[in-house]
């Protein structure tokens, strides 16, 4: 089945669909083709991380991603005013602001001769910082929500085994009681911010916390990600951030693949597959356009303009000092069913050891 738009990968245990075309009519089919699948842990859950994360609640019932009932629209609209094409160009000057004294600081280690990690030094905290700041949301352990936040994607979207599930389920327990306070606090005191917003709807602390959980991951790790690879194609070279980010965007997102479930016997292409299959679609690296990597459709990534511009801004502003580095080593990365980029950019500057 090689040259097939849609074939059976025995050691994924999905319908896997790379052609972009195909790809895009599954997602613009939620009734025959439904998000169920879209959050669950691709690894099953061992009975001990169950445990923990039951201890505190955990539940991720149908919001956003995984919702294809009528709850969705409401939820879907009241998320997006905070992602309006104004508020995101609004939000672009804090965004180079963050981008640009990290960039600073990068400079001054690499002129010292000092390795400098781009991930972390540049990529990691500006996205977080801004969808925060478009959230309403305030204090924030920022490092914490990035480290609960690439857990999350290993625990839901890795290949864990039951040891470093426990481990993973303890991260994702703290981070949803967290969410839980969080709401807590709405409720007792209302607020125009995301999760006032959420309490106002009327939507139940579980749903509250489902929301929060998944938005902000996606709102900020994906966006570090494509940076981060963005990152990778550039060094050594003069790039047009805006075309390295298309590129990055059509050929290796960070977000390749995307799941769905057939509601009832279907076709794929021209291949015939039973109810409750569950399907792999390829939305980058299969010759699709650059838009595909947010999905399209109803459940079309809500914050895809603001993702462009962070990634573009952080390039543009790192752009002389990616220019003139190399990296130290092959940058390990993370390499989960659904989420691809370099874990880490250790670099140099030309002229420098990076042994200091």
């Amino acid at each position: 089945m090689s040259g097939c738009p849609a074939r059976y990968d025995d050691e994924l245990g999905y319908w896997v669909v790379d052609d972009p075309v195909l790809a895009r009519e599954v997602l613009l089919d939620p009734r025959t083709f439904r998000p169920d699948n879209a959050v669950l842990a691709h690894t099953p859950l061992s009975v001990k991380a169950l445990r923990v994360l039951s201890g505190v609640g955990f539940a991720l019932p149908p919001t956003l991603a995984n919702n294809a009932g009528e709850s969705h629209r409401p939820i879907r609209a009241a998320v997006a005013r905070f992602f309006s094409p104004a508020r995101v160009a609004a939000v672009e000057p804090l965004a180079r602001e963050l981008n640009t004294t990290r960039v600073a600081a990068a400079k001054t280690a690499l002129a010292a001769g000092q390795q400098v990690d781009l991930v972390q030094a540049i990529a990691s905290e500006p996205p977080a910082l801004v969808v925060l700041h478009l959230l309403g949301l305030t204090e924030v352990d920022v490092p914490a929500l990035k480290a609960w936040s690439l857990d999350s994607l290993e625990l839901f979207w890795g290949w864990p085994d039951e040891d470093r599930q426990l481990e993973l389920a303890h991260s994702a327990a703290e981070f949803y009681a967290w969410l839980r306070s969080r709401t807590k606090a709405a409720r007792e005191t209302p607020a125009d911010d995301l999760f006032g917003v959420l309490v106002g709807l009327g939507l139940s602390d579980e749903e509250v916390c489902a929301v929060g959980y998944f938005l902000l991951i996606a709102g900020q790790e994906t966006t570090t990600q494509l940076i981060s690879t963005a990152f990778q194609r550039s060094l050594g070279k003069v790039v047009d951030p805006a075309e390295t980010v298309e590129e990055v965007l059509r050929e290796a997102s960070s977000v390749p693949t995307w799941r769905r479930v057939t509601a009832e016997p279907t076709t794929l292409g021209e291949v015939e597959v039973p109810a409750g299959a569950p399907v792999l679609l390829g939305l980058s690296g299969h010759g699709g356009p650059a838009d595909l990597a947010f999905g399209t459709g109803i459940h079309r990534c809500l914050g895809a303009g603001l993702a462009r511009m962070e990634a573009r801004v952080a390039v543009e502003c790192a752009a002389e000092l990616v220019a003139g580095a190399r990296l130290v080593e092959e940058p390990p990365m993370i390499d989960l069913l659904s989420f691809r980029a370099p874990k880490r950019l250790l670099v140099v500057t030309d002229g420098n050891t990076g042994d200091n």
